[in-house]
């Protein structure tokens, strides 16, 4: 994008051990986006190491960000992340709590904060430092999550209340806001039962009589947080949607 406002796109990574979807997202999504985010074990199920995949992304000549999360590791187990990222030259972290799973219980040795804190301690000679970000709600952010390079915010489909609350925090790093595009009524169904994110009942009869409602919100969404210039960028969860809401937002651009 243009005017130093940035379009992070986030990709579903691989389940299975192959990686020409992950690539052709990458590839329908390169047009519009400054840099690509890569989940970890995201929704409860194994992926491929969001590590690998960014560096897959910087292969195909873009930025990748590979998110964390706290629930599946240990020390020693982040240690190796951060080694393994160092090899490849993946520069940027999103860390995360992580979904609770399904079965079995959480790691728990770690949490966002630690992994922030080990990164930070974490020194490899001839290779720049991590660039680390953390997530929010919206709602007031903890000190030591201002402190860290970047921050994502929740997804929101209320665009008054998130501007409201990027003037109730005094942040001075930069802040991205949160779209998702909602691709089927079962899917708006589902996260209208989360108690944190309200969506509008006439988006969610938009979905159910046209699903491409959901496309043509979220690109709006994206292009209104663009306007307002509150937010160095948006966080785009494009899911199964991503050739629809590419072709959308390049035409827009």
């Amino acid at each position: 994008m243009t005017d130093g406002f940035e379009l992070v796109c986030e990709v579903e990574p691989p389940t299975r051990p192959e990686l020409k979807k992950v690539r052709h997202q990458i590839g329908v999504m390169s047009p519009i986006a400054d840099a690509f985010l890569i989940p970890d074990n995201h929704i409860g199920r194994a992926t491929v190491s969001s590590v690998a995949v960014a560096n897959e992304v910087q292969a195909m000549g873009a930025r990748g960000i590979a998110c964390l999360n706290s629930r599946d590791r240990n020390l020693l187990g982040f240690r190796r992340d951060l080694l393994t990222a160092a090899a490849y030259g993946v520069e940027q972290f999103l860390f995360v709590h992580g979904d609770d799973p399904t079965a079995g219980a959480r790691t728990s040795q770690l949490t966002v904060r630690t992994m922030i804190e080990e990164t930070r301690a974490t020194i490899f000679p001839g290779i720049e430092p991590f660039q680390v970000g953390a997530t929010t709600r919206l709602r007031a952010v903890p000190a030591w999550k201002s402190e860290a390079d970047f921050l994502f915010v929740q997804v929101s489909y209320d665009l008054d209340a998130l501007l409201r609350w990027r003037d109730s925090v005094a942040l001075e790093i930069p802040v991205y806001a949160g779209v998702m595009v909602l691709a089927s009524a079962k899917m708006a169904a589902d996260l209208a039962k989360l108690p944190q994110l309200t969506i509008p009942d006439a988006l969610v009869e938009a979905v159910e009589r046209d699903r491409d409602a959901g496309v043509e919100a979220a690109c709006e969404q994206v292009l209104k947080i663009r306007d307002s210039g509150a937010f160095q960028g948006v966080h785009l969860i494009p899911v199964s949607r991503y050739r629809q809401v590419a072709a959308r937002l390049e035409g827009a651009l």
